[in-house]
Formats: C-alpha cells, sequence, structure tokens
C-alpha cells in the first residue's frame, strides 16, 4: 500500500479506522527529507500492520493546530481513531518499527 497524502478534509477519515501513522511533515524540513525514505521503507515492510499518512503541515493548519504539532517532523500514531503514541523528530527505521509494533 503507498504512503498517502492527506489533508485537513480527509485526515479525520483516513485514520478513523485500524493502526494508522501520521507524518506531521513540511517541504522545508530537512529532518523530514530525511524521514521520508525511512517511511517508505517501513510501508513496504509493514503495511499489513500499519497504514502510513503524511500531512503537510503548511498546507493543513488546522489538523496540525487540533493535534498541537509544535514541531516537525511529529509522527503520531493511532488507532481506531484515537492518538495512542507520538515520536517528534528524525527516528531510525528500527525505533520506528518497534514504535508501531508496540501498538500492532
Amino acid at each position: 500500500m503507498a504512503i498517502s497524502h492527506v489533508t485537513d478534509q480527509t485526515f479525520s477519515d483516513e485514520t478513523s479506522n485500524g493502526l494508522v501513522l501520521a507524518d506531521f511533515w513540511a517541504t522545508w524540513c530537512g529532518p523530514c527529507k530525511m524521514i521520508a525514505p525511512v517511511l517508505e521503507e517501513l510501508d513496504a515492510e509493514m503495511s499489513d500492520k500499519v497504514k502510513i499518512v503524511k500531512l503537510d503541515v503548511d498546507e493543513n493548519q488546522e489538523t496540525a493546530g487540533k493535534f498541537g504539532v509544535m514541531s516537525i517532523p511529529t509522527l503520531l500514531l493511532f488507532k481506531d481513531g484515537e492518538v495512542v503514541d507520538k515520536a517528534v523528530g528524525y527516528q531510525p527505521k528500527e525505533a520506528l518499527a518497534e514504535f508501531i509494533s508496540k501498538h500492532a
């Protein structure tokens, strides 16, 4: 399953079912660019456990504000629409895999 780009309008629909990792990012953010290929690899390896979505905070400030995202990248893990975990900043693949597996 490919990583979906979501908006303020589609965010709640996309995160309401199952385990979803939401990446709050921006085009100008260096660590966001570093974490993107890590998320692609995780998507390829863990798509049976988790869906990954990306939200550009510059274009979708309402959702970023709703979840109190102050610095990026912020990764929020949702289970059936509820936030169950949060990570801020660049994370190596192993740490993210463990982060997801705790709730899978």
